[in-house]
């Protein structure tokens, strides 16, 4: 009973706006992604070991298998309905009469014994597919168990591949400022030794004494945001944050480029998008499910054993009883129950269909989001490389004219707040690239497939 399950169309665009926008890098070849450990196209040794340690010690995905085992379990429970039940058990009783009960004769006694090894057997044949389709059903939601468990899997490898990149990116703001921090104790040193000699004033000090102290404070900012992500790491690879430590890495190359496959390709690509497809087929099943009540339901039993008042005879061939029966039954009258749960699945059906579609529709907008943001930033990185020189610059002629007496040390702290302004920006560039590459490599499924979702 209840349709037959086709999958419900989508409308996918025949390639992605931002992949063909200018200044994209495309990669070549073009199926650099790696399939299943896509973090190793960073070439980073200690990223790679860092996810095999999540694969291995994560509790969430740790969790998320447990949830797969439960939904196959609850297939092979569905599947139990196929065949008949069978019953045994064994019984011994000694019974008393009462002499004054209706139809006690003669040949009644009042104590007897009553030993009994009975077999009961029933089975209720699938005539109109209700078994069938509870097992499509039950097949159905563990296959999107097992898609869901890609899911997470995908989403705590990216989850250290972004808190990775990003206490990398601190690491290089940490070196930045403990550099900037030795220079401008060696600028409030010669301000000190010129006011000492009578070319500086009091004020130019003070100005470098604030510069260099504002500047050590951003420094200690940094230790903290860093020590949050490096705790996050060790949580993220099965480890407390006591027992995990992280050696400082400035982060030093761009991200490798992404290849972007072809949107139809994602339909398959993504796990979030195979467990929604999933769940369209198990609530299609269970239209069938419902359909199925408003047909007869059919039961065949049976019975046999041994029965004797005597133990010694109980095996004998004239202790043994049978019987077999069959029955039909069919609700005449429920008030419309049966109508409204087969009306309650069709709506879950469509509610399921709606959510593979937004689901779709999400997912096109993650990949064209993180092709923007790479391609953009790429060109912001170009454009901030350009502001640091140009910075650096303004820097050396201010400590020129100021050494040489033509301007004040105000010119000099606010040609150094621009500079290290613009040099952290290029780092929090550099950064927010390789999160975008991360996000990227997420929104293309992390090089998984639909086809590695089980049969069951």
């Amino acid at each position: 009973m209840g349709p037959n399950y086709v999958r419900p169309t989508v409308e996918a665009p025949p390639a992605y706006k931002e992949a063909a926008s200018p200044g994209f890098t495309t990669a070549q070849p073009s199926d650099a992604l790696a399939k299943g450990k896509w973090w190793e196209i960073y070439n980073d040794s200690e990223l790679n070991s860092l996810e095999e340690q999540v694969t291995a010690a994560n509790q969430d995905l740790k969790a998320a298998q447990a949830q797969f085992a439960q939904a196959r379990a609850a297939v092979q429970v569905a599947r139990a309905a196929y065949y008949p039940t069978v019953s045994g058990s064994a019984s011994a009783s000694r019974n008393h009469q009462s002499q004054n009960r209706p139809l006690f004769g003669v040949s009644s006694t009042i104590n007897y014994n009553d030993f009994q090894i009975p077999v009961d057997a029933s089975w209720e044949p699938d005539v109109w597919g209700r078994v069938r389709r509870t097992v499509e059903a039950a097949r159905s939601e563990a296959q999107a168990s097992a898609a869901d468990l890609a899911g997470v899997d995908l989403s705590l490898h990216a989850e250290l591949a972004l808190d990775y990149f990003e206490l990398r990116g601190l690491d290089s703001q940490k070196q930045l400022l403990d550099s900037t921090v030795v220079a401008y104790q060696k600028a409030l040193d010669l301000t000190e030794s010129r006011h000492q000699g009578g070319i500086a004033s009091a004020v130019d000090v003070a100005q470098a004494q604030t510069q260099l102290e504002t500047t050590r404070a951003e420094e200690q900012d940094v230790d903290v945001q860093r020590t949050a992500f490096e705790h996050a790491i060790a949580v993220l690879i099965g480890k407390p944050p006591a027992e995990f430590s992280q050696m400082p890495l400035p982060l030093a190359t761009p991200p490798p480029p992404v290849p972007a496959s072809l949107p139809s390709q994602l339909l398959e690509r993504r796990p979030d998008i195979a467990a929604a497809e999933r769940r369209v087929q198990e609530a299609n099943a269970q239209i069938g499910v419902a359909r199925s009540a408003y047909y007869p339901q059919f039961l065949l039993t049976g019975g046999g054993g041994f029965e004797s008042s005597r133990l010694g005879t109980l095996l004998q061939g004239p202790a043994g009883f049978w019987a077999l029966a069959g029955s039909a039954a069919e609700l005449m009258f429920d008030g419309g129950q049966r109508h409204g749960v087969t009306a309650e699945a069709r709506a879950a059906y469509d509610e399921s269909v709606d959510n593979y579609r937004q689901t779709t529709l999400s997912a096109f907008q993650d990949v064209e989001d993180n092709l923007a943001a790479l391609r953009v930033l790429q060109g912001e990185a170009q454009t901030q490389d350009a502001a640091v020189a140009a910075a650096e610059h303004s820097l050396d002629l201010s400590i020129s004219r100021y050494k040489g007496g033509v301007t004040s040390y105000l010119e000099v702290t606010t040609a150094q707040s621009a500079a290290l302004s613009d040099e952290r920006s290029a780092v929090d560039i550099l950064t927010r690239r390789m999160a975008a590459s991360v996000l990227l490599v997420k929104a293309l499924g992390g090089g998984w497939n639909a086809s590695q979702i089980p049969t069951i």
